[in-house]
């Protein structure tokens, strides 16, 4: 895992078992303003299936951060971006139940997905 804020990461492939609850670990404390759950934040993040380590969505990738309010994201990002301070880098496991669901009509439903987000400002 690459831990300096502001490159790309790389997610290193996860070994074990998908866990069955929501894995919240800070690879960089931020020392910035705290997200709170009513916040909107400024993010760039990257995200990889748990199972095959494939990326699927990365704001990388688009060469640009986006900005949205936390209560408009899955679950996962709603409870693992609160507390996390501008500046920090944060990798969320996050099992289907809080991400696309279980089953159902999204390609990531009944998928374990890996995020890697880096909080750059809130609002």
């Amino acid at each position: 895992m690459t831990e300096t804020p502001m490159t790309k990461p790389e997610i290193e492939f996860p070994e074990g078992p998908a866990p069955t609850e929501l894995q919240i670990v800070d690879l960089v404390e931020g020392s910035g303003e705290e997200a709170l759950a009513s916040s909107t934040v400024d993010v760039h993040y990257l995200g990889v299936e748990f199972d095959s380590g494939e990326e699927f969505d990365s704001s990388w990738g688009r060469g640009e951060s986006i900005n949205f309010p936390l209560r408009a994201l899955i679950q996962g990002w709603q409870v693992g971006i609160p507390g996390m301070k501008v500046g920090g880098r944060r990798k969320l496991i996050v099992p289907p139940a809080q991400a696309y669901g279980t089953s159902g009509g999204h390609p990531l439903a009944g998928k374990t997905l890996i995020f890697v987000i880096d909080l750059l400002g809130v609002s």
